[in-house]
């Protein structure tokens, strides 16, 4: 059986937590900065953790069990 390959689109995208949670980065946080306030600026800065229904699919991806 060939073994599964990471895919590396979604590794560069998102980081496995100690307890097996993912983290990802929010999205709104790299054009058009000028036009925003800084306090959403840095609540965007701040990463978050992956939905519970969206966990087993990029799992999958990344080859976590």
């Amino acid at each position: 059986m060939p073994k599964m390959k990471t895919h590396k689109g979604a590794a560069g995208r998102f980081e496995v937590t100690k307890k097996g949670k993912l983290k990802r980065r929010r999205q709104g946080h790299n054009h058009i900065l000028e036009k925003k306030t800084t306090k959403r600026k840095r609540r965007l800065n701040t990463p978050t953790v992956i939905h519970k229904s969206d966990e087993a699919r990029i799992k999958r991806l990344l080859g976590v069990k």
